[in-house]
C-alpha cells in the first residue's frame, strides 16, 4: 500500500499548473530591419568599441574600472544573493531530515489513564516533504533561476555602461586637453601680434582702438585657461573615481600619451554599423533583465494557481526508544513511522484568487516593461546611427573650414605687419580661426562620442548573431 501510494506520487508530481513562458513577439524581424536599416549580414559582425581607439591609456583605465569600480563589486555580490537564494529554493523542495534525541517524562493525571510509558528515551532521524504534485516549488526554482540570469545580465548591464563611462570621461579629458593647449598657443600668438600693434601704436601708426582690440584678444584667450584647467582636472578626477582611486591618483599615467587622439578623425566603415541582426536589440542587457523578470513573474503565477490545490505531505520517524538509556542501542528498541498528510484550502479561496489576480497583474506590468526597454532600445540604437553618420558630414565641413580660416588668419597678419590691413580685420579673422579650430576639435569629440553611444546603445556586445 505503501509503495502505491508513493508511486501515485511521483506520478502527479509530474504535473505543473500554471502558464508555461513563450517569448512575447512584439516586432518581426522585417519591422525591426527596416526601423533600423539594418543589413543583416551573413556572419557574426565585429562590432566597433573602445577598444579599436588602440588608445592604450584608455584600455588600462577600462580594465582598472572593471577591477576596482564600486558598482561591479556591487553587482557581483548580487549575483551572489540571487545564486544562494536559488539555491535556498531548491533545497526546500527536497526532502527534510533531522537528527534527533529526546527524553521525554509524563506525569499521567490520575483521572486519565495514558498508555505511554512514564518515561522513555527517543534517537533517531525525523524526515518530511511536501510533496511537489502541482508544481509550485518547481515553478518557484524557475522564478528564481530567471532571477539568477537577470543579476548576470546585470553585471554585463553595469559593465558595458561603466565601460562606456570611462571612455567618455576619457574623450572629455583628451577634448579639454586638447582645447587648453590651442588656447596657450594661441595666447602665445596674440601677445606677439599684441606686441606688433603695440610698436606700431608707439610709432604714432596705429589708434588707440587697435591696441585696446589687440590686447582684449589676449585677456579674452587668456581668460579661457583657468577655466580650461579646472575642466581637465575635473575630467582627472571623475576617471579616479571610476577606477576606484583617489582624486588626482591617475595625473602621472594620463601625462603619459605622446598624441592626443582627439587631434585625428577616427576612421572606419560607416557601413558596417547597419550590419546588424534585428535579434541584437534583444540581446542588450538591459532587455535580458526585463525579459527575466517578466520569467520570474510568469513562473510566479503558476506558484499561486498552484496554491488552489492540495499539499500532500510525509512525515516519518527512524530510530530507537527505550524506557532505560542503556537499552536503547538493542535492536528491539529500533522503530519507525510513517504519516502521509493531505492539506486542502477551503476557506480562504477568495485571498487565493486574489493573488493569482494580483500576481498575473505584475506579469501584465512586466510584459510591458520588456515592451517597453525592445523600443528604447531600437530608438537609442537609431539614434546612435544618425548621430554617427550626420557628425562624419559635419567634420568634413569642419576641418575644410578651420584649413580655409587658418589660411586667412595667416595672411591678414602678414597683410598688417605690412600695412595693408586694419587691425580689426585682423582681429575677426583671429576670431574666426579660433572658432573655426574649436569647432573641428569638438567635431572629432563628437565622434569617438556618438561611437560610444552607439557601442553602448547595441549592448556591449562585440560580436552577436546572425540572424538565422
Amino acid at each position: 500500500m505503501q509503495k502505491k501510494f508513493l508511486f501515485l506520487c511521483l506520478i502527479l508530481s509530474s504535473c505543473t499548473v500554471g502558464p508555461d513562458y513563450e517569448q512575447p513577439l512584439f516586432f518581426t524581424q522585417p519591422e525591426i530591419e527596416n526601423a533600423l536599416d539594418l543589413k543583416t549580414p551573413l556572419h557574426s559582425p565585429y562590432i566597433i568599441s573602445p577598444k579599436d581607439f588602440k588608445d592604450t591609456t584608455l584600455n588600462q583605465l577600462i580594465q582598472k574600472a572593471y577591477k576596482n569600480n564600486s558598482n561591479i563589486r556591487i553587482a557581483l555580490t548580487n549575483l551572489k544573493q540571487s545564486r544562494a537564494s536559488l539555491r535556498i529554493t531548491m533545497a526546500q523542495a527536497a526532502p527534510n531530515l533531522d537528527a534527533t534525541t529526546s527524553y521525554n517524562y509524563l506525569k499521567e493525571s490520575q483521572n486519565v489513564e495514558s498508555i505511554l510509558k512514564e518515561e522513555y528515551y527517543q534517537a533517531g532521524f525525523d524526515a518530511s516533504w511536501e510533496i511537489d504534485i502541482f508544481g509550485s516549488s518547481r515553478r518557484q526554482t524557475e522564478a528564481s533561476l530567471a532571477n539568477v540570469r537577470a543579476s548576470i545580465e546585470n553585471l554585463k548591464n553595469i559593465a558595458v555602461s561603466l565601460e562606456a563611462e570611462v571612455a567618455q570621461t576619457y574623450i572629455n579629458y583628451r577634448t579639454t586637453e586638447q582645447l587648453l593647449k590651442n588656447a596657450k598657443e594661441s595666447l602665445l600668438l596674440q601677445e606677439n601680434i599684441y606686441k606688433t600693434v603695440q610698436e606700431k601704436y608707439n610709432a604714432g601708426l596705429a589708434d588707440d582702438i587697435a591696441l585696446n582690440q589687440a590686447r582684449y584678444l589676449v585677456e579674452t584667450t587668456r581668460m579661457q585657461i583657468p577655466q580650461l584647467e579646472t575642466q581637465k582636472a575635473a575630467a582627472s578626477n571623475s576617471l579616479s573615481f571610476l577606477s576606484g582611486q583617489l582624486p588626482g591618483s591617475l595625473d602621472n599615467e594620463l601625462k603619459k600619451n605622446r598624441k592626443n587622439l582627439i587631434t585625428d578623425i577616427f576612421q572606419f566603415n560607416i557601413e558596417n554599423i547597419y550590419q546588424l541582426p534585428a535579434e541584437i536589440i534583444r540581446q542588450r542587457p538591459d532587455v535580458r533583465i526585463a525579459e527575466e523578470n517578466l520569467i520570474a513573474q510568469n513562473a510566479l503565477v503558476g506558484v499561486a494557481i498552484a496554491d488552489m490545490y492540495p499539499k500532500i505531505t510525509l512525515s516519518s520517524f527512524v530510530g530507537f526508544e527505550a524506557i532505560q538509556f542503556s537499552d536503547i542501542a538493542q535492536s528491539k528498541s529500533f522503530t519507525y513511522n510513517l504519516v502521509p498528510g493531505i492539506q486542502m484550502p477551503l476557506f480562504h479561496f477568495g485571498q487565493i484568487r486574489q493573488n493569482i489576480a494580483l500576481q498575473e497583474a505584475k506579469k501584465e506590468e512586466q510584459l510591458i516593461t520588456y515592451e517597453q526597454s525592445l523600443l528604447q532600445a531600437a530608438t537609442e540604437i537609431k539614434n546612435a546611427m544618425i548621430s554617427i553618420a550626420q557628425e562624419y558630414n559635419r567634420n568634413k565641413s569642419a576641418h575644410q573650414a578651420y584649413e580655409e580660416m587658418q589660411k586667412a588668419s595667416q595672411l591678414t597678419v602678414q597683410k598688417y605687419n605690412q600695412g595693408l590691413v586694419e587691425y580689426s580685420q585682423v582681429l575677426d579673422a583671429e576670431t574666426r580661426r579660433i572658432s573655426a579650430q574649436t569647432n573641428m576639435l569638438q567635431s572629432n569629440s563628437n565622434l569617438y562620442s556618438n561611437i560610444i553611444t552607439f557601442y553602448k546603445a547595441i549592448g556591449g556586445a562585440s560580436k552577436v548573431s546572425p540572424a538565422k
